[in-house]
């Protein structure tokens, strides 16, 4: 079984795939203050309550966009299943002709979540990550990774009202009702999800007329399944995107 574990800004995620199929999926809190002790101890507790023995473990692949925390989990996993984990990293193989400036500033799970959604789809692909931050990128035709954008999240964009505007509550970011609200908290709900369903609709709108031609739409993230279905455009939500992007990327560079 290989261990596959993605360090997010809010969560990381850990996951075992054996056959290509994930046996398993957990999130556990990102902490920068954390030790590699601490984390070597949740992450073989996520691995008994999954009823997952050590010795079940080929290998490990990480893939991070937290540099703080980034050493610790390596450190942790290393001590929990001693061995040395493959790093997505410059020097990776995956798949992608990376047209960037600076390829090797590209955030390493946006790389994953394009190899594995092109393993699914044919492009021309744009593809949502709604996480900490909202993610667009678009990969073209002959694999080629063009760019994207990167806005402030979801939750990023209520905690900054909230915490800007002394009158107004926090809010759970349940569906709205209705666009228009009767209540502070429902005039909330509906500007932060409209908002953001309606900000997505017209990005991917620029960036097609930008290209000069359509796409297929493709969103991940912990969001994505709460803000999407308020799209007008057609979006194919696909949850686990990470791990299946960190299985590709294993199978490219080991023999």
């Amino acid at each position: 079984m290989l261990l596959a574990i993605d360090i997010g800004n809010t969560n990381i995620v850990i996951g075992g795939i054996k056959d290509d199929k994930i046996v398993f999926e957990a999130r556990i809190a990102t902490d920068r203050i954390k030790t590699s002790d601490q984390y070597a101890a949740e992450i073989k507790n996520m691995l008994s309550l999954f009823d997952v023995k050590v010795s079940d473990l080929c290998d490990c692949i990480i893939s991070s966009v937290v540099p703080p925390v980034f050493n610790s989990v390596l450190t942790g996993v290393k001590k929990v299943t001693g061995k040395q984990p493959l790093v997505v990293g410059p020097g990776i193989k995956t798949g992608l002709n990376i047209q960037m400036d600076n390829p090797s500033q590209v955030g390493s799970d946006r790389i994953v979540i394009a190899v594995a959604a092109l393993a699914e789809y044919e492009p021309p692909l744009t593809l949502l990550d709604l996480g900490t931050a909202t993610t667009i990128e678009v990969v073209d035709k002959g694999n080629v990774y063009l760019g994207g954008c990167i806005i402030p999240g979801v939750r990023v964009s209520l905690e900054a009202l909230t915490s800007r505007a002394s009158q107004l509550p926090g809010i759970q970011l349940d569906r709205p009702k209705r666009v228009i609200g009767k209540n502070t908290v429902d005039c909330m709900r509906s500007g932060v999800m409209y908002g953001a369903a309606a900000m997505l609709d017209g990005m991917i709108d620029r960036v097609e007329e930008e290209l000069g031609f359509s796409t297929t739409v493709v969103a991940t993230g912990g969001m994505a399944q709460f803000v999407c279905p308020l799209c007008r455009r057609e979006i194919k939500l696909e949850r686990d995107l990470l791990l299946k992007g960190l299985n590709i990327i294993y199978k490219k560079n080991t023999k």
